[in-house]
């Protein structure tokens, strides 16, 4: 495969895993932010 040909692969790979890291790390974000809502409610709750 030519160098210029391979060039926009690469680039595009790269923006695929970015998008895809960041997807990521959002879900863990709102994921753990629930996580913390609920167990604060649970903890309300139980007084």
């Amino acid at each position: 495969m030519e160098t210029t040909k391979l060039i926009p692969v690469l680039g595009t790979a790269a923006f695929g895993l970015l998008i895809v890291v960041t997807l990521g790390i959002v879900y863990l974000t709102l994921s753990g932010w629930r996580d913390r809502q609920r167990r604060e409610q649970d903890r309300r709750a139980n007084r």
